[in-house]
């Protein structure tokens, strides 16, 4: 199967190339360096230095024999990217080709535009070009957790059935985001839906909440194929800037009371979900969706199992509350339904004490390249 990965250079889209590289499948990576240069802007780069994608993909060659294509461009181009369609004709389309974090999209109106620019544009690109080139092709977005916001319901996956005055019917759940990345995520749902119902694409929407991790089993193979990991606030998610803050003396920043719930999930995992949506794809005309996370945790939780686990590896780790920059709910009910893809096969990789040790182990070994100024910013969502 050709597998075409928007969003290549980032830091699911690198390890999920080399996931579906060394399982046999024909990969073609494609990536503009949005992130690299918006973290250069913003001086805020990833841990881990990491060559660009063609010299990636030479390493990959080089350790593992097979090949990974790449294609420097960006999707909001639209003859750049049928014409990857064209070339490659891929019979699955992963779209991590996004801006992908809530506190850029919050620094200032340039950047909000960008944001909407970028995310609305490239999802539509990408539906054209499947439905005029590669009809049958797949596609896989990545979505979030975040555009169900905190409802006092429990959050159903991707669907549901509602009774009123009398009659039924099955509706997309209701988002509610609390960002404005999380809300060009619901409006990528929404157009993709459209498009579904009006030209019988074949869609997968993964709803991933926040991802933690440093390293897959490819990347074990060479040092240089490790994924971008930010652990700033702009870029980063709250485990994997715990764990720096950790191994640095930094306090745990826990915005507010710290008692925000949300679902987590392993870096590896999120390989798996990926690859069960592609190996098991959606029908024709059909809106699949998956909520993938496989735990849930407060941040007082995460921030307190950083701690015992730092504090038992010999750091200091503090925590320290502060301030919510951002505007949510700190108190709330948080009942996700996520069996879906569990039912297709899905083997967790739980948050364990020993995840964590290996987190700051492999942390400690770059910790000359943590920037402090990075942690935190106060960037505010008023």
């Amino acid at each position: 199967m050709r597998v075409l990965v928007l969003g290549a250079d980032g830091y699911l889209g690198w390890a999920t190339s080399m996931y579906f590289s060394i399982r046999g499948y024909e990969v073609m990576g494609v990536d503009n360096y949005f992130r690299r240069g918006a973290a250069e802007e913003l001086d805020c780069t990833a841990l881990v230095s990491s060559p660009d994608l063609d010299r990636r993909a030479a390493i990959w060659k080089g350790a593992s024999g097979r090949d990974i294509h790449v294609r420097i461009g960006d999707v909001t181009d639209y003859p750049f990217i049928r014409g990857v369609f064209e070339e490659f004709m891929p019979e699955s389309v992963i779209h991590y080709a996004e801006q992908p974090s809530a506190v850029y999209s919050m620094m200032d109106r340039e950047k909000a535009a960008l944001t909407v620019r970028n995310n609305l544009l490239s999802t539509l690109n990408i539906i054209y070009g499947v439905n005029e080139v590669v009809p049958d092709c797949h596609i896989v977005k990545l979505g979030t957790m975040g555009e169900y916001g905190t409802p006092d319901i429990d959050i159903e996956e991707g669907w549901i059935e509602i009774e009123h005055n009398g009659r039924r019917d099955r509706f997309l759940f209701p988002r509610q985001a609390s960002s404005l990345y999380h809300t060009t995520k619901i409006q990528d749902t929404d157009m993709l839906w459209f498009y579904v119902r009006t030209w019988g694409l074949r869609v997968t929407d993964l709803m991933q909440g926040p991802v933690y991790g440093i390293q897959t089993d490819e990347s074990v193979l060479d040092p240089r194929l490790m994924p971008n990991f930010h652990y700033d606030e702009i870029f980063g998610t709250v485990l994997n800037r715990f764990v720096v803050q950790g191994v640095a003396g930094y306090p745990l920043t826990v915005y507010g009371n710290g008692n925000q719930v949300r679902g987590y999930l392993n870096l590896k995992d999120t390989m798996q979900c990926v690859y069960l949506s592609v190996t098991r794809p959606a029908e024709r005309g059909e809106l699949r969706v998956f909520n993938q996370m496989t735990e849930t945790f407060s941040v007082n939780e995460l921030a307190e199992r950083v701690r015992d686990v730092g504090d038992r590896m010999g750091y200091r780790v503090e925590i320290q509350k502060i301030e919510n920059p951002r505007v949510e709910k700190e108190d709330h009910y948080y009942n996700p339904r996520y069996t879906g893809l569990l039912d297709l096969g899905l083997k967790p990789h739980y948050l364990t004490d020993e995840v964590l040790e290996g987190m700051f182990e492999m942390v400690e070994k770059y910790r000359d390249r943590i920037n402090i100024d990075a942690i935190f910013r106060g960037i505010r969502w008023r």
